[in-house]
């Protein structure tokens, strides 16, 4: 050690060595291992946004896009369809306009609306609205069975077309935009986290209906698309991108022999909708060529109470869309997408709507979490294959007994691919906190009382809804209870309304650097940063032609 001031001069040892250079103060933990700094873009995509695989690449993760949004397609038409007197041949053609509409409304968001590998799918959130209409149809007046599914179909396209209003309005208003300007990412964390966590009643719970096809297609694609490629290094790509298509081939093709051999024939109606391969007839009953076109069912019937119910519906989706954007943008190695992106985004959804009241679906689309999801899985984010991805689905809803074919697939193995694609995306939700300061006790206020409430809200109204779609707001108002019962099912909207209201409100004016609003800041103005031009422009110089205001 050196010596102090008052050492000994008479001290005859060895003369004093130069003082060694006091030590760098480290940060806590820095020397047991190495720090990561925020990145704004995910590095480990094999492909990001602009870069695309081969053709042969490209069509085969196309249709594994088309097979993953099929699932919840059926999930939704084979839920509400039978609830309003249809058969068999009714739920194949309302999967068919749903199938179209999510080809035409992904092609549209590729190219003019967000323009990230976003697939448009259908939306649960429009489910509660469209059970309360069902209930007015369900008093015994009308003659037949079809007749009552034929006035309800027109009651849905009508309130569809009134409704999408509101996401034009807010949309192309800017209202939107404006909204999501009082983000930050401790608001985004909640959000995008419960864009793939509010759907865990998709996940285990519908496995649990048939574990034996189930569990084994959850434990293959673990095993396949992550382990399996570690120990085949030469056929890793192969395993990583396509292990989904091959697991649920063997998955399939299981359920098709237990079928087959009887397994069901004596099993429980619930175990034989869930595992049989021919539960709803959807093969036999649906078309060999359909084209679905406009008001297919008749003209729309128009009731003021249905169609503001089901505005609650529309603005649901918008903020389930806002949450998935946001999860799609970091796996498809963009930035964030800008205030204005997100405005026109829900715009052109709220088009979107329109055309599908116009071509009787059954309920409106949304951003699918699933999708976003398999980006994340297969690490490939390329716009194009998404693009492509449009023409399966707008194929097989045209060729009726090809799409049926694949929508004989059991919903337990759908919903054991959805356990893996939601918790992707819910850790994509995680990813944003890195832009905040994660030990501020603010910000753990902020984040925890958004998450718990995004996740018990909407299940304490989930738990209180019977099954004709009645919530736990029963006043006189219909309409009003609709929109209230919609808004709080949603954990997203839930968690953008608490998120917003508290982030904003408790100590906001001096915190901004702890919340990462310099970090976010940016990505609000339309030249706020060089990439926003690279990522979300306008394809074909298209912008020349478009009021700045509508941008």
């Amino acid at each position: 050690m050196v010596e102090t001031a008052h050492h000994n001069h008479n001290h005859q040892g060895p003369p004093p060595q130069a003082a060694a250079p006091p030590p760098v103060a480290m940060p806590l933990g820095a020397a047991r291992g190495p720090t990561y700094p925020p990145a704004e873009q995910l590095l480990q995509l094999n492909y990001c946004i602009h870069s695309n695989p081969s053709w042969p690449q490209t069509a085969l993760l196309a249709f594994q896009h088309y097979i993953v949004m099929l699932g919840t397609t059926v999930m939704i038409a084979s839920l509400l369809v039978p609830r309003m007197g249809g058969g068999p041949g009714d739920t194949a053609r309302v999967i068919q306009s749903l199938l179209f509409m999510s080809g035409v409304n992904t092609l549209l968001q590729t190219l003019v609306g967000t323009r990230l590998p976003t697939v448009m799918g259908p939306s649960f959130a429009y489910v509660i609205s469209v059970l309360s209409i069902i209930k007015d149809f369900s008093d015994g007046n009308l003659d037949s069975e079809h007749e009552r599914f034929t006035h309800t179909m027109r009651a849905i396209q009508g309130s569809l077309i009134v409704s999408s209003f509101i996401n034009i309005i807010i949309g192309y208003g800017q209202m939107w935009g404006n909204l999501t300007r009082l983000f930050s990412p401790i608001v985004m964390v909640p959000v995008v986290c419960l864009v793939g966590l509010g759907l865990f009643g998709r996940g285990f719970p519908e496995l649990g209906n048939c574990v034996e096809l189930g569990l084994p297609m959850l434990i293959l694609l673990i095993v396949c698309q992550q382990y399996l490629q570690r120990v085949y290094h030469a056929a890793s790509f192969i395993v990583e991108r396509f292990s989904l298509l091959l697991c649920v081939a063997i998955i399939w093709s299981f359920a098709a022999i237990l079928t087959v051999s009887g397994a069901y024939n004596n099993a429980k109606q619930q175990t034989q909708h869930s595992c049989r391969i021919d539960r709803s007839s959807l093969l036999s009953s649906a078309p060999w060529i359909k084209v679905p076109y406009p008001f297919q069912w008749g003209t729309p019937i128009f009731r003021a109470s249905h169609v503001i119910g089901m505005m609650g519906a529309a603005l649901v989706s918008s903020a389930e869309s806002t949450g998935a954007f946001y999860a799609a943008s970091r796996l498809a190695g963009a930035t964030l997408p800008p205030s204005f992106v997100l405005s026109r985004s829900i715009g052109l959804q709220g088009l979107g709507q329109l055309l599908e009241g116009i071509f009787s679906c059954i309920v409106g689309t949304t951003a699918s979490v699933e999708n976003v999801g398999l980006l994340g899985l297969t690490r490939v984010g390329s716009r194009r294959v998404v693009q492509i991805s449009t023409i399966f689905m707008i194929f097989f809803s045209i060729f009726g007994k090809f799409g049926a074919f694949f929508a004989s697939i059991p919903l337990p193995i759908f919903a054991a691919i959805y356990c893996v694609l939601y918790g992707i995306v819910a850790a994509v939700g995680v990813s944003f906190s890195q832009f905040s300061n994660n030990n501020s006790m603010r910000n753990m206020y902020v984040l925890g009382l958004s998450l718990f409430l995004g996740l018990s809200i909407p299940q304490y109204f989930v738990m209180n809804t019977d099954i004709s779609g009645h919530g736990p707001v029963r006043t006189d108002g219909g309409w009003f209870n609709d929109i209230l019962n919609t808004i709080f099912s949603s954990p997203p909207a839930v968690a953008i309304i608490v998120g917003t209201i508290v982030d904003n409100t408790l100590q906001a004016s001096h915190t901004g650097d702890e919340r990462g609003i310099p970090w976010f800041m940016p990505f609000h103005r339309r030249k706020g940063d060089s990439r926003n031009e690279e990522f979300y422009s306008y394809p074909l110089r298209i912008h020349e032609y478009i009021p700045s205001r509508f941008l």
